[in-house]
């Protein structure tokens, strides 16, 4: 049967304190509404549809760029679950299927789970994720025999027995469309908090003699963010379940629990990384790589038996063939660098094009930016620059060239050419010691 997303994403999130919408703070590089949406595309949906309220166009910007298709309802007025998802009840008229409620602050939910919670509804009329804790605080708690449901309490209107529960509520259920707005038009506002508890359609379901069942997951998978703390938690969680991912894919890591990756980090086998590396988003890097210590990637692609690092910067726009060599302390940014070739160190290397085998010395730059326009290097395979080159860009050096040490090049370099392009040394004899001496005489009469 065809499945519609209703995805909660209304809450101002106070604790959070931040003008930001909860829901667009990040975990592993991307908001927490979009972990959501990529959820719950796993389940194929036929409709997506997003409540908003708090930030309601920063989180519809958001939600789009995730997926253009979904639709963004309002709920102006923040008056209990029940009420958010009633706003989606004119964005499904023409649906007929079934319905899973999920939360945008709830970034850690597997897409195997929502799977098993959807494939229920083909023997229940109505199932709800929940999950055991030892320490069930304030969530809501499931009154069930089994896995067979009775109903939802808050823990507000929870009476003493009740808190003793330690079978609890996620918030994320599914049933059909038409049994989802059927119970929806029963429920009242007449409790603790004065809203409307999507909860309470459990209660009114098993009057009805609809069948009702607790689909069990883990705890963290959860989790919704209310505060800063929360989301450090989630991120450890999430950050921990990539890193052991990674492992079991072929990946070594000396201190696993140093390194971060973003939620879309591709590794290949038998890379090896070290300590304190840190992923930002779109990294591809195949197999039989080296990633050295304190190193920061974002935005690149690094090929088989590469070295990088340690101390290296590789950003947007990087592309590194087979068995490139990227050394400490250097930065590349929008450049191609072709097999074999070496920077080794202390250099920028920005849109740039680099041949094979190429060598480029410690403190080469490459000064592509004249304050308005960007401009390309081009160096040729086999090309050996010097240490200390400033190469200004648009500038071409041709294979099998070679640049002096400290030179400024501004002017194309031939294939095998050498490029001398700094002043003529001249020495003084004997000035050193006269300049030396007449220094030390100043400082001298300074003090006196």
């Amino acid at each position: 049967m065809s499945v519609a997303l209703v995805i909660l994403a209304a809450g101002k999130g106070t604790r959070m304190q931040s003008d930001l919408p909860k829901v667009l703070h990040h975990m592993a590089g991307i908001p927490l509404l979009t972990h959501v949406i990529n959820t719950g595309q796993s389940l194929n949906p036929k409709r997506v549809v997003v409540v908003t309220g708090h930030g309601a166009e920063a989180v519809e910007a958001c939600a789009k760029n995730q997926n253009a298709n979904l639709e963004i309802v309002v709920q102006p007025e923040q008056l209990g679950t029940g009420h958010a998802v009633e706003q989606a009840r004119k964005a499904l008229l023409d649906f007929e299927g079934n319905v899973i409620v999920m939360y945008g602050d709830t970034p850690l939910l597997r897409s195997a789970t929502l799977a098993k919670l959807s494939e229920s509804l083909s023997k229940v009329n109505l199932s709800v994720l929940g999950f055991e804790t030892e320490t069930p605080g304030h969530y809501g708690r499931l009154v069930a025999d089994k896995d067979n449901l009775h109903r939802i309490v808050e823990f507000k209107d929870a009476s003493k027995s009740e808190k003793m529960i330690k079978l609890c509520n996620s918030g994320v259920m599914a049933m059909s469309k038409a049994l989802l707005f059927e119970l929806l038009s029963k429920i009242n506002n007449k409790n603790a908090a004065g809203e409307f508890y999507l909860t309470d359609i459990v209660e009114y379901a098993v009057a009805e003699g609809k069948s009702c069942k607790v689909v069990r997951c883990n705890e963290f998978e959860t989790l919704g963010i209310n505060s800063r703390t929360e989301l450090a938690k989630a991120e450890l969680e999430y950050q921990n379940r990539l890193r052991d991912a990674a492992l079991e894919n072929g990946v070594t890591m000396t201190a696993p629990q140093t390194v971060y990756f973003s939620y879309d980090t591709i590794i290949g086998r038998d890379t090896t990384i070290e300590q304190n590396v840190v992923f930002g988003l779109g990294v591809v890097v195949e197999s039989g790589s080296q990633i050295k210590a304190f190193s920061h990637l974002e935005g690149a692609f690094v090929g088989h038996g590469c070295i990088v690092g340690p101390y290296a910067r590789l950003r947007p726009g990087t592309k590194l063939q087979n068995n490139v060599k990227i050394g400490n302390f250097v930065e590349v940014k929008e450049s191609k660098i072709e097999e074999g070739a070496k920077v080794s160190h202390l250099s920028y290397i920005g849109d740039a094009s680099i041949g094979a085998r190429a060598n480029i010395g410690a403190g080469t730059i490459t000064c592509n930016y004249d304050g308005v326009m960007k401009h390309k290097t081009k160096i040729g395979k086999g090309s050996f620059i010097g240490s200390n080159t400033m190469l200004v860009a648009p500038v071409s050096i041709g294979e099998d060239a070679l640049t002096a040490s400290g030179s400024v090049i501004i002017s194309n370099v031939p294939d095998g050419a050498l490029a001398v392009g700094r002043s003529r040394q001249i020495n003084k004899p004997g000035l050193a010691v006269k300049l030396m001496a007449k220094f030390r005489s100043l400082k001298a009469a300074k003090k006196e």
